[in-house]
């Protein structure tokens, strides 16, 4: 950390949500050391205690299911930065368990903080964000955004929310001069497996050679995984302030061979019902 980053007006204000720990927390110690001015934000301030020194950093209470708190840290912030630049989505929960092992409550709360949380945000920032004419929204999804795995079903399915909503949000706010892009990593050494994801008391031995295998290698490999959070933020940065950023940056080796096995198996699943999901129309007049 430096007590004296060198700053100006001219650098970019960026808001990131979940600094507590994880990417949230590398970020914004990055973006600080670099100058840049940061709106550093938690549900317990006390979190980030250590973000105190710098004088480009302004600190907020966030929870982001909390409507008045969300609203109240971006007025805060567009008040004392005059606007924000770059919104990072970074608050999230993690839940394991057999979809039918789940219980409701916990897969509501995960949506309350994972979709409806991170919508919330977007929404508070978009209309200074058009007066501008200019943005950049960073949605962090995870590979769990493009594959399903047993165990992940419902956290699967509030990063497939995510990234359905953030397709569609591109195509809407690039004419306007602001960009998305979705950040799906794989495993990084964030402890979001060890902090951030609560999973079921409920177990059914059926699902104990699928979802609960899963569920004891996510907690056992808490703090081993191939990925590196600070390699991470930095190529995040990267491809925010590139000329042409990617609407997804996949992160680590697994991230990558994932989503191209991803897509090659459902290209060889289309091509082989092809002749049937074309005959689905009327036919031809």
């Amino acid at each position: 950390m430096s007590d004296t980053p060198t700053t100006s007006p001219e650098q970019p204000v960026w808001f990131i949500t979940g600094c507590s720990t994880g990417f949230g927390r590398e970020l914004a110690n990055y973006l600080l050391d670099k100058g840049y001015r940061v709106v550093v934000s938690a549900r317990n301030p006390d979190d980030l205690n250590g973000f105190a020194t710098y004088a480009n950093a302004l600190i907020v209470k966030l929870d982001v299911t909390d409507r008045h708190q969300a609203e109240t840290a971006v007025k805060t912030a567009e008040a004392r930065f005059g606007g924000i630049d770059v919104l990072v989505n970074n608050a999230g929960v993690g839940y394991f368990a057999a979809v039918e092992e789940s219980e409701e409550s916990q897969v509501r709360a995960m949506f309350d903080v994972n979709v409806f949380g991170l919508s919330r945000m977007i929404h508070l920032v978009l209309p200074t964000m058009r007066q501008r004419g200019k943005g950049f929204i960073v949605n962090i999804s995870s590979i769990g955004g493009l594959m399903g795995l047993p165990a992940l079903g419902y956290y699967n399915a509030t990063k497939f929310a995510v990234e359905g909503l953030s397709e569609a949000l591109w195509q809407e706010t690039e004419p306007l001069g602001i960009k998305v892009m979705l950040v799906e990593p794989s495993g990084f050494r964030t402890d979001w497996a060890g902090r951030s994801a609560s999973e079921s008391h409920n177990t059914i031995d059926a699902y104990a050679k699928t979802a609960g295998l899963i569920r004891k290698h996510l907690r056992a490999a808490s703090g081993k995984q191939a990925g590196d959070p600070q390699r991470a933020v930095v190529a995040i940065v990267e491809a925010v302030e590139s000329k042409n950023p990617p609407h997804r940056l996949l992160l680590g080796n697994d991230a990558f061979k994932w989503a191209m096995g991803k897509l090659e198996t459902l290209r060889t699943e289309f091509l082989a019902w092809e002749t049937v999901s074309r005959g689905a129309d009327f036919p031809k007049q």
